[in-house]
This record gives C-alpha cells, sequence and structure tokens, in this order.
C-alpha cells in the first residue's frame, strides 16, 4: 500500500464484462477490441457519468463502475443495454459484442484509484450469472430499487456464487432483441409470486397454433409471429415480451389469464394459420389477461405465392389493428381511475382524447393534463412532445390568445423531449411537425420525420407528422404519399380528418382539386365541425369555378372561427409554399 489510509464506504457497485470475449477474439482478435473500445468509450462510459457514477477502470473485456445510488446504477445498466442492443441491431451475429451485467449494493474498501472488497466480489460474481444482454442483481439491490424504476425484476430465487460461503438470493432483468425489457419465463420453484404488471401497457404474441399438419406452415407461422414481436416492439410505449419467453407456451393448450398472470402482461394475442388449396387463412385475436374480455379479433386470407411478402402483410394488418385498439382500452382505463390514484401516464392517456378533439377547450386541457404528467414525471418526452403538438396547435389553429408565448412553449417542449429521448419515434413525430410549423427548417425537419418513420413503420403518427413536414417543405407529391401509408396503419385513426385535410391542401397545390374536394368531405364525414376541411373545399371548389359550393364552405369556415382573415392565417406559419391554397381562399371571398 501507498500510505494513503485504507478508506471503506457503502456504494453500488456496478460490472460489466462481454459473453463470450474468448470466442469473440478468437475470430476477430483487433476488430474485437476496437470494437469493445468503441462501445466503452461512446456507450458505457458516458451512460456511468451521466447516471452520477464513476469508472473505477476498465477490465481487459469490460467495466467497473461505483455509484452512490442502486436506482442511478440499475437505470445505467438498462440504458447501457438498450444502446448494446441499438448498435447490435445491424451486427451479424458472430460479431456482436453482448455484456452482461452484476449490480450489487455493498461494503467496499478504497486504495488509491482500485476499490475492493465483497460488495466488489458479489457484484463480479452475479455479473457471471446473468444472461448475455441481461442484468443480474443481489437481493439487496433489488430492495432497493423496487417500485423505482419502470422494470419488474425476476426472482432467481438462491444462488451459490463462486467464492461467497453462503447462497444469495438474485434477481434478473432480461432485455430482448429490441432492447427492450424481456418478461420472465417460469417463476423458479422458490418465488410463486407473478411478476408485477409494468406501468406500460404489456403484451405478449403467442406462437401461432399451426392447423394444416404441415411442417412448412410450422415455420411460416412462427416467422409471421416474430415478425409481429418485433414490429410491436418499435412503439416505445409499449412493453414487449421476447420471443424465447412467449414461445415456451408453444403447443401447449393455454389458459389465456395464466399466461398473462406468468408473464407479467396485460395483453396477449393469439392465433391460428390454416393452409388449403394454394391459399393461407390467419385468424387472432387480442385478448385483456386482466379480464379475458376479447377486444380485437380477425380473419385474413391470401394467396400463398410469396412467403416473407405474405408475412409482411400479415403483420402490417396485425399491428395496425391492435395497436390503436390497445391505446383505446387504455384510455378508457385511465379515464374510469379515480383522481387520487392517477400516475403520469395516466394524465398522458386522458390528455389523448381531449387532444384528438381539435377544440380550443379540447387543446387547452391536454396542455392542462401533459403538464400534470410532467410535473409527476419531468423525464416523460412523449408527453412533453404532445403537449409541445397542443401548444403548435393552437397557433396553427387560431385557438390562441397570445400566439408567441404558444410558439416558444411549442418549440421548448419539443425540444425538451428530444433532450430526453431523441431514439423514440413518436417524439420525433411529433417534433418534426411542431417544428415544421413553428421554425420552418425544412431540411433539419425532413430528416427528423423520415429517422421516426425508419425507426417505426408501422405507426399512423410517423406517417402523418411525415406528410406534414413534406407539405409545409413545398413537396406535395411525397406528402400525399405518407399520408396513404398514414391511413393504411390506422383506417380508423381518431385523428383520420386530419390526414385528409393533409392530402386535400397537397392535392390543391398539385392541381388535383377533385382529390382535394373528394379529400376534404371525407374530412368532414369524421369531423363535421373541423374548420380547416371547410378552407380547403372553398379552395378547391373556387378553382374549379363551383363559386356556389366555394361560397357556401367559406361561409362554414367564418361560423367556425368568425375572426378568420387570410392575412391572419398566413402569419400563423406553415403555408408558405400554399400558393394555389391561399389564392384559391381569395378567390372564394374570405376577407383578406
Amino acid at each position: 500500500m501507498t500510505g494513503n489510509r485504507v478508506e471503506r464506504r457503502l456504494a453500488a457497485i456496478l460490472a460489466a464484462d462481454v459473453a463470450g470475449y474468448s470466442r469473440l477474439t478468437g475470430l476477430d482478435e483487433e476488430g474485437t477490441h476496437v470494437r469493445l473500445r468503441e462501445r466503452l468509450r461512446g456507450l458505457a462510459d458516458p451512460k456511468i457519468s451521466e447516471h452520477r457514477g464513476k469508472v473505477v477502470k476498465h477490465t481487459g473485456d469490460g467495466v467497473l463502475a461505483e455509484f452512490g445510488s442502486v436506482v442511478d446504477a440499475v437505470r445505467c445498466a438498462i440504458e447501457v443495454q438498450r444502446g448494446m442492443a441499438e448498435q447490435n441491431a445491424t451486427m451479424p451475429q458472430v460479431k456482436r459484442i453482448e455484456f452482461r451485467i452484476g449490480i450489487h449494493v455493498g461494503d467496499i474498501i478504497v486504495d488509491d484509484n482500485d476499490i475492493f472488497g465483497d460488495g466488489v466480489n458479489i457484484a463480479a460474481r452475479l455479473e457471471g450469472i446473468a444472461e448475455p444482454g441481461g442484468v443480474c442483481i443481489s437481493d439487496d439491490a433489488q430492495r432497493q430499487v423496487r417500485g423505482k424504476v419502470d422494470f419488474a425484476f425476476e426472482d432467481m430465487g438462491p444462488q451459490n456464487l463462486k467464492n461467497i460461503v453462503e447462497p444469495m438470493r438474485a434477481w434478473r432483468l432480461r432485455m430482448n432483441a429490441s432492447g427492450s425489457a424481456a418478461a420472465p419465463i417460469e417463476p423458479p420453484v422458490e418465488s410463486t409470486q407473478a411478476p408485477a404488471l409494468p406501468d406500460k401497457p404489456s403484451i405478449a404474441v403467442l406462437p401461432f397454433e399451426n392447423m394444416s399438419g404441415d411442417p412448412e406452415q410450422e415455420y411460416f407461422a412462427d416467422g409471421m409471429v416474430e415478425e409481429i414481436i418485433t414490429a410491436l416492439s418499435r412503439f416505445k410505449w409499449l412493453f414487449v415480451i421476447a420471443r424465447n419467453s412467449s414461445f415456451t407456451f408453444k403447443g401447449k393448450a393455454v389458459d389465456i389469464k395464466e399466461v398473462g398472470r406468468r408473464l407479467g402482461v396485460r395483453y396477449v394475442l393469439e392465433g391460428s394459420v390454416r393452409k388449403a388449396s394454394g391459399k393461407v387463412r390467419i385468424t387472432g385475436q387480442l385478448i385483456d389477461a386482466v379480464t379475458g374480455a376479447h377486444i380485437w379479433a380477425d380473419r385474413l386470407e391470401r394467396d400463398l405465392t410469396d412467403i416473407f411478402a405474405l408475412q409482411d402483410e400479415v403483420t402490417l394488418a396485425v399491428v395496425s389493428a391492435i395497436e390503436p385498439k390497445m391505446l383505446q382500452t387504455e384510455i378508457a382505463m385511465a379515464t374510469r381511475r379515480r383522481p387520487e390514484n392517477l400516475t403520469a401516464y395516466d394524465f398522458y392517456l386522458r390528455a389523448m382524447p381531449q387532444y384528438y378533439l381539435a377544440t380550443r377547450e379540447g387543446t387547452a386541457e391536454a396542455i392542462r393534463l401533459a403538464h400534470r404528467a410532467l410535473e409527476l414525471d419531468p423525464r416523460f418526452g412523449s408527453v412533453a412532445a404532445l403537449a409541445g403538438v397542443c401548444h403548435m396547435l393552437n397557433v396553427a389553429w387560431g385557438f390562441s390568445n397570445d400566439p408567441q408565448f404558444d410558439r416558444k412553449e411549442a418549440v421548448r417542449l419539443a425540444r425538451l423531449a428530444l433532450s430526453i429521448d431523441n431514439s423514440d419515434p413518436e417524439t420525433l413525430a411529433r417534433a418534426s411537425q411542431t417544428s415544421a410549423w413553428m421554425v420552418g427548417d425544412s431540411e433539419a425537419e425532413i430528416e427528423m420525420a423520415d429517422r421516426a418513420v425508419a425507426l417505426n413503420p408501422n405507426s399512423w403518427g410517423t406517417w402523418n407528422s411525415r406528410g406534414i413536414v413534406y407539405r409545409i417543405a413545398g413537396l406535395p407529391e411525397e406528402a400525399i404519399r405518407s399520408y396513404e401509408r398514414a391511413i393504411r396503419m390506422s383506417p380508423v385513426d381518431p385523428q383520420l380528418h386530419m390526414t385528409l385535410h393533409g392530402i386535400g391542401v397537397a392535392s390543391i397545390e398539385l392541381r388535383r382539386f377533385d382529390q382535394a374536394i373528394v379529400a376534404g368531405k371525407k374530412a368532414l364525414r369524421q369531423k363535421p365541425s373541423f374548420g380547416a376541411a371547410y378552407r380547403c373545399l372553398a379552395s378547391a371548389f373556387a378553382h374549379l369555378g363551383r363559386n356556389g359550393e366555394a361560397h357556401d364552405a367559406a361561409a362554414r369556415v367564418l361560423e367556425i372561427d368568425p375572426a378568420f382573415t387570410i392575412s391572419a392565417y398566413i402569419a400563423r406559419g406553415g403555408v408558405s409554399n400554399a400558393k394555389l391554397f391561399i389564392e384559391g381562399l381569395r378567390k372564394a371571398g374570405l376577407p383578406e
């Protein structure tokens, strides 16, 4: 020792190493070393600092870090594993670097720049029993984090750890390929307690039953279920069970409520595949595992030609049907919950139907509820992005009493949302449309909207926002393509009137006035009081010289918004590339 006094302290210790490191270095020693260094410097070290931890040292194939709080250590571990999963998604399996992470809270000895003692040894042993991509924590650590992190840990029961005298109870969090937490398969003998339902909506997709007796269909059915799991995992508001857990129920007669309890999920999707004479019939049903209620059921029949194209088509059909259904069910539950029991997520869900109303009062109430959610959870990126959109709509729809304030708030909240999570597709989508209206940096907005769609191509929200961004940027053809994809994703979406209005305005710029009228009328069938749709109709009718209909539509615009003027409308923003649309409003006789 160097003469420094030995210091002892209580700390949370995180130990991480690379699973199968010797195998990876055997295949490519230099490449593995470079990739590991990149992961440590580019991901693990910054995440440790961000969560108020300190890197003690890099070991040959990992890292040892110290935290003042177990909650910080666990949150850091989850984010590191999520980041690793995202980076591994594009890597071939043989080159993937996967960390195993162990966390313990205990007494440590600090000497110079290193740490020793039981606290460190136990964290290292827990890391040794963690799965690749997983996190394993001690019972002491689990007691500290219970109820304070968004993930449920699975009890592994007492474990005999190398060089540790007493068996120690351990808990694990398994991450699936998308970096979201995977729920436990079977509770160990010592723990029959079911995992708690996570804070966010949770779903397991069970293997679809092969009714054909043809083993070829087995591969098709399994592949399709894997595609559905992957597609659902892209919705960050969903907690999706990993394939390996779902497939433990393959070939078994199951009680859905029992599956829900065992996997700790609210929703279960099950189905079957039957092939006959060149056709394949797929049935699916979404069940609330708590109540047993059927939320959605459908049957699809398709020609069995290109198996991969068919898997893609079925995945799209299933996901675009069940994702909005789950959101509607969650909103309904949140509105029934007692006011004193509301969480940040409940306030977010209550804000959604107010936002859907597209009225002055609805938008104001959505903003109020979103701010309540942010008070309870200041790191809730989705709700900050939603509040930003609402402030933007106050300006865009002429609801605002103080447009300057709403503009500033819209931009502030969009930036806040992106600073919290700039990899969430819905957040990116909402921020891109807010910026398109309020800022007008079309290059940056197009980049954001394209990234949102790349991260989740199965979402109405990402495609609709992309349509708005491209329309405002003066690219109406591409805007219409995006809007049409949005409708394909969610044909009965509560905000379909906005998508249809977007198609109408973009069609006017392409001189497709008849198409604009069809879209405007459809929007009004969805929402008869939607003033924007009447503006679209007034402009399109005027361009076609159908003056009577143009004046009628203009009269409805003024009935809904008596203070409407074209100059004030232009000042709201978002119409600098809508010259023909504005020209049509003038022709329709709306006041300048």
